[in-house]
């Protein structure tokens, strides 16, 4: 079964990011409308898509953010099929040595987010609708030295596991995201921490496209071992 994504209505969060931009281009190369959100809108602008994918603006560790997302969607186009969340943080070095401030941000941006936005675009999904959410590998294998970061991603996941039995009834799809390490610069903007030596990451490009055919072929999974 496959989803046709010619017309349909996608919001992006995080879509200024170096994945979420990929995406969303990939998205809108597919045929769907999509709803850019990001904190600046001219780094949505320069996203490239035209005037007729909406922008929205918002800082996502506020709780009414991705709600208001989902509103510009709803008044941009009158509807919402899927969401996609790729916005997110990390941080390294031992648990003990963040602050109340760092554990604040991963928790708000990596997981209590993506939560508050599938909560707002639930009701206005139809049925065949979709929830996509960017975990990471560290959900599937946590990792010393990102012991709060591995455990913001493995709660997203783990929502991600418990809502697909919530919302089977209204067949809502929902598609968890890990992918490994990827070259996005992330790891060079840390809210806390100086990253470890990494291995050379995956290419954003062969990422974003990776996750454009799950959404497209109604995968509910997309593990580590699949980039």
């Amino acid at each position: 079964m496959t989803t046709q994504l010619d017309g349909q209505v996608v919001l992006v969060a995080g879509a200024s990011g170096a994945l979420g931009s990929r995406v969303a281009r990939g998205l809108a190369n597919a045929g769907a409308t999509v709803v850019l959100q990001g904190r600046d809108r001219s780094r949505l602008d320069a996203v490239g898509l035209g005037p007729e994918h909406t922008r929205t603006t918002g800082d996502l560790r506020d709780p009414a953010t991705p709600g208001d997302a989902v509103q510009a969607a709803l008044d941009g186009h009158g509807r919402l099929d899927a969401t996609v969340y790729a916005a997110g943080v990390v941080a390294f070095g031992r648990f003990d040595d963040l602050d109340d401030d760092v554990l604040d941000e991963l928790l708000l941006l990596n997981t209590m987010a993506p939560i508050r936005l599938a909560r707002a675009a639930v009701p206005h999904l139809p049925e065949g609708g979709a929830l996509v959410n960017v975990s990471a590998v560290v959900a599937e294998h946590p990792t010393a030295g990102m012991a709060a970061y591995s455990a913001s991603k493995a709660a997203l996941t783990a929502f991600d596991a418990a809502a697909t039995t919530e919302l089977r009834r209204r067949r809502i799809r929902v598609l968890d995201v890990r992918p490994p390490h990827t070259e996005t610069g992330l790891a060079d903007r840390p809210v806390a921490g100086t990253a470890p030596r990494l291995p050379e990451g995956k290419d954003p490009d062969a990422v974003a496209a990776r996750v454009v055919r799950a959404i497209a072929e109604d995968e509910r999974d997309l593990p580590s071992s699949e980039f």
